[in-house]
């Protein structure tokens, strides 16, 4: 049930450690970690421990681990299990997915100009290893006017063979319209085009079903959003791009063995692109984390509060003499990115309110600063954020 009363979203809020002292405006950059996740991985930690690190009983206890995590990711994202890999983080799950297409010289990759630079370093190497072309499709100019859809559809071109997109730019904000997207992509003549998102800001932060929204690759962590430990995230592949991917690194996870154990075949899930031995205990440390969300209301329910908590925040930035929100309408969700007007430099604006207790991020392009506010932040951390900056452009 969601939380209704200041002071049960006061007991909610103690689960988490890093907002007892601090306002926390960062969870774009990695989520606050909860007691109970912390507990969580301790408690695996301990488990395997007990029961001998390299045993039989922690292999099925692993294999459980990491089958549960995929249902529970899979119901939180709408996804079936079988279609997520579990990986690190989000540059992992992207690499997965560009280093295992085919590639042949001429082909194209189209990519926004709003995507992260792990991703358009790899963009790069792939292009001189293989001959392939790159195209920076500008969708940052539609921020306030225009429509992303049209854009992409004038920069497709009869080589391209790839988009790369945000689902949420992590820069300005705004939430694309993936699922036309991705249609128009896959109606794309002579050849479909797939699609590969970036979904650092997405996950966690809005309601998703990824069977409709219908993307090839959606690459996620959950050390964002989620609020779990650094080092887990996924990658959901759909079913009918899984064939055309071929497995990169390669390990026992993602391998069929026979009888004298010499690898036969892959596997025909999403763990044919896992490697070998991770931090299984951070699994349960995400899961934890999912399930105190969960408590506290469902996808939709989160969506609304973190998008009525940015518009009041947006709000108050805007009141402030010397502050230009990038976007001229409430925020689509928790990011919300804002201009200094003044001679007052971000950095220096952001050194100046973590002094303070305030944590908030600088991001080079645009030149500006990025709060993010969660379901659980509250009215009057955001009232003390604006006090502040208020006191230091003005």
């Amino acid at each position: 049930m969601v939380t209704s009363t200041a002071s049960q979203l006061e007991q909610y809020r103690q689960q988490f450690p890093a907002l007892a002292n601090k306002a926390y405006f960062n969870f774009g950059g990695q989520g606050t970690l909860a007691e109970p996740a912390l507990a969580a991985i301790f408690e695996t930690h301990r488990q395997i421990q007990e029961k001998g690190p390299f045993s039989l009983g922690v292999h099925d206890l692993l294999d459980q681990l990491g089958a549960e995590t995929k249902q529970l990711l899979g119901k939180e994202l709408g996804a079936p299990p079988q279609t997520i890999t579990l990986t690190e983080n989000v540059t992992v799950g992207c690499n997965i997915a560009l280093w295992g297409i085919n590639w042949q010289a001429g082909d194209q990759i189209l990519m926004t100009d709003c995507e992260h630079p792990g991703i358009v370093a790899t963009v790069r190497e792939i292009c001189r290893r293989f001959q392939v072309e790159v195209s920076i499709c500008p969708l940052m100019e539609t921020l306030n006017q225009g429509d992303p859809v049209a854009v992409i559809a004038r920069y497709l071109q009869p080589q391209t063979r790839l988009l790369i997109l945000s689902h949420l730019l992590w820069n300005t904000g705004q939430v694309l319209p993936l699922a036309a997207i991705t249609q128009l992509c896959h109606q794309h003549q002579p050849q479909a085009v797939q699609v590969l998102v970036d979904a650092a800001q997405s996950v966690g932060s809005l309601p998703l079903n990824l069977t409709e929204l219908n993307a090839d690759f959606y690459a996620f962590t959950g050390h964002k959003w989620l609020c779990g430990p650094a080092g887990v995230g996924g990658l959901y592949v759909r079913p009918e791009a899984f064939s055309q991917l071929n497995p990169t690194f390669i390990g026992w996870r993602g391998i069929v063995k026979d009888l004298r154990g010499n690898p036969v075949s892959w596997t025909d899930d999403g763990s044919r692109f896992e490697v070998a031995t991770s931090a299984y205990p951070e699994y349960a440390g995400l899961r934890e984390a999912i399930f105190i969300h969960q408590k506290w209301g469902d996808a939709q329910e989160r969506y609304q509060q973190i998008c009525q908590l940015s518009a009041f925040l947006w709000e108050g930035l805007g009141q402030i003499s010397g502050i230009k929100c990038l976007k001229n309408s409430p925020p689509e969700a928790g990011l919300v990115s804002f201009e200094l007007a003044s001679n007052y430099s971000p950095n220096k604006l952001v050194q100046s309110l973590e002094k303070r207790g305030f944590l908030l991020r600088t991001i080079a392009d645009p030149h500006c600063i990025r709060a993010c506010v969660h379901y659980f932040t509250t009215k009057t951390e955001i009232e003390h954020l604006l006090e502040a900056i208020g006191n230091l452009v003005t």
